[in-house]
């Protein structure tokens, strides 16, 4: 084949290579500065709550231009929702591998609940974000998911629980959901408060033994 054909054979599968290669580099870019931004915007609402978080301070803290915001999430609240689905991901995992323990159900739970509380009081004002502050209908929208994955996970142990005699019948759902109700608003008041280190045990032990107490663990070892 002559040289000049094959020149020209190759041309379109290297150029075809140079536009997949600067492509790449332009999706690792927008990648980038979106994790930037989240992580921006991450930071300032554990600092001030969401009202911190102005595009204006979420774009300096990332780096990037204010109208480049837009650009990666078409709204503030969209932002707010991802920060959100993230932040709350983490706590989710966190009480999953809490409850996830090889131990008996009672336990279980307790260890679900404690994990739950403890992390919220070490990042006291992300947690508030996260738990009570005023929000977006659309990060609402998210936080009433969140608490059912969390209802969810109790359930599936106190289901596991009643089955091996652990803890006595009950309606497995309802009582999950009722203690992820009252985990969130037990701890808006010590989440309000400056930390102290005994206040804050005082307040996860006693939240623990709420739960315990709710769903029947004294009544079980009673009739065991």
């Amino acid at each position: 084949m002559p040289c000049g054909a094959l020149a020209l054979g190759s041309e379109p599968w290297f150029t075809f290579s140079i536009a997949y290669r600067q492509r790449s580099r332009s999706a690792a870019r927008r990648s980038a500065a979106r994790i930037r931004l989240l992580k921006a915007a991450r930071e300032l609402i554990a600092k001030g709550g969401y009202g911190e978080a102005t595009v204006v301070r979420v774009a300096e803290r990332a780096g990037v231009a204010v109208g480049s915001v837009y650009r990666y999430f078409p709204s503030k609240a969209a932002l707010f929702a991802e920060v959100f689905r993230q932040a709350s991901q983490r706590e989710v995992d966190a009480m999953a591998a809490a409850v996830g323990a090889d131990l008996p159900a009672p336990q279980r739970v307790a260890a679900g609940v404690e994990t739950f509380a403890r992390r919220a009081l070490r990042a006291r004002r992300l947690a508030w974000a996260l738990l009570a502050e005023p929000v977006d209908p659309g990060v609402e929208a998210e936080r009433l998911a969140f608490r059912r994955d969390y209802r969810d996970l109790l359930a599936g142990v106190l289901r596991e629980g009643v089955a091996a005699g652990e803890l006595p019948p009950q309606d497995t759902d309802l009582v999950a959901a009722a203690l992820v109700g009252a985990i969130g608003e037990a701890l808006v008041g010590p989440l309000s408060t400056p930390a102290r280190a005994d206040t804050a045990q005082q307040s996860i032990s006693s939240l623990v033994e709420f739960c315990e107490r709710a769903i029947g663990k004294e009544r079980a070892l009673v009739d065991a």
